[in-house]
C-alpha cells in the first residue's frame, strides 16, 4: 500500500512533474504492516500507548487527505494528495498492529471500533481540510514535525519503533517537499493566494503547539520515544525559513486548548469517524 518516492526535483518549474510521476515501488526487504502482524514483539503498555498515538495522528490525517480525491485543484493534485494519504495510512497501520500485540486488539478493531475519546491524535490532525491553502498549511506543519520526530525515532530503543520510523522518514521526506513547494508557490503568487494562503496559516497555527506537549508518558518512554519539546526549537526555524521565503508571516495567535492525547477532541472528530466507520460497524466481520 505504502511506497518509497523518487527523490522529488525541488524546482518550482518542475514540481508538478514530479508529483505526478514519482516512483512508488516496494523493496522486497521494506517493513510492511503484514509483517509486523505476524512478529511476536510485543511493547511494553507505555511504548503501546506512544505508538497508538503516533497511529492515531497519521490514521486521522489520512483520512482527512483522502477527501481531496476527484477534488483537488488539478488533476495531479488528486494523484499527490492521495498517494500521502496512502502513505500515512501505511504509517498508521504499521504503528496500531504493533500497540494493538499488548492491547489484544487488531488494526481493524482500533480504527473501526474506538469510541471518540479513545482516540489519542493531535487536535491539528483532525481539523477541515478548508480550501486548498488550510489543507497545505495543515501538511507543512505536520510534514516538518513528523520528519523532525520520525529522523530522532530511528534511533529508539524499541527496535520496532525505529524500524516503522525508518520507513516513514522517507515518505515523509516527500510529504515535506510538496508541501513546502505549494507553500512557496502560493505564498509568493498572486494577491489572493498570498492572503488566501495568510488565512490559512492562521487558521491552523492556534493547533501547533499540542504537538510539542509532554506529559508522564514521556518520562516512562525513556529512549523508547522522543520528547516532543526537544524538536521546537528545530521545527520553528525550519517553518520560519520556508514561511519567510513564501513572503508570509508567523501568526501570532494564542494556543487552542487542545487535549487530543487525553482523549478530549474537537467536535470535528466525532464527524469524521463517523464516516470512516460506518461501513465496519453497519457489516460486521464483513469481508471482500
Amino acid at each position: 500500500m505504502t511506497a518509497t518516492h523518487a527523490s522529488p526535483d525541488h524546482s518550482l518549474d518542475s514540481f508538478g512533474d514530479a508529483a505526478a510521476s514519482a516512483t512508488r515501488v516496494t523493496p522486497g526487504n521494506a517493513l510492511r504492516p503484514e509483517d509486523i502482524a505476524v512478529r511476536p514483539d510485543k511493547p511494553s503498555d507505555d511504548v503501546a500507548e506512544y505508538a497508538l498515538r503516533l497511529g492515531d495522528d497519521s490514521l486521522i490525517l489520512a483520512q482527512r487527505l483522502s477527501h481531496w480525491i476527484s477534488r483537488g485543484p488539478e488533476l495531479e493534485e488528486d494523484i499527490a494528495l492521495g498517494n500521502i494519504a496512502l502513505d500515512l495510512l501505511g504509517h498508521a497501520r504499521s504503528f496500531l498492529i504493533y500497540a494493538g500485540h499488548t492491547l489484544g486488539r487488531s488494526e481493524d478493531d482500533l480504527a473501526y471500533w474506538r469510541e471518540e475519546e479513545e482516540f489519542r491524535s493531535a487536535w491539528l490532525f483532525e481539523q477541515p481540510n478548508g480550501d486548498f491553502g488550510v489543507t497545505i498549511a495543515r501538511q507543512l506543519i505536520v510534514s516538518i514535525y513528523q520528519h523532525l520526530l520520525y529522523s530522532r525515532l530511528v534511533n529508539s530503543s524499541d527496535t520496532m519503533i525505529a524500524a516503522i520510523s525508518a520507513k516513514a522518514l522517507k515518505e515523509v521526506d516527500y510529504h515535506r517537499d510538496h508541501a513546502t513547494q505549494w507553500t512557496l508557490r502560493l505564498g509568493d503568487g498572486t494577491e489572493e493566494s498570498h492572503e488566501r494562503m495568510q488565512a490559512a496559516l492562521e487558521f491552523v497555527w492556534p493547533y501547533v503547539d499540542e504537538l510539542f506537549d509532554e506529559d508522564a508518558l514521556f518520562e516512562r518512554l525513556g529512549d523508547a520515544g522522543v520528547r516532543p519539546s526537544t524538536l521546537r526549537e528545530q521545527f520553528d526555524a525550519e517553518i520560519a525559513a520556508v514561511i519567510d521565503e513564501a513572503t508570509l508571516s508567523l501568526p501570532a495567535l494564542p494556543r487552542a486548548m487542545g487535549g487530543g492525547r487525553r482523549g478530549l477532541h474537537t467536535e470535528h472528530l466525532g464527524y469524521l469517524l463517523a464516516e470512516m466507520q460506518v461501513l465496519a460497524r453497519k457489516h460486521p466481520g464483513a469481508t471482500w
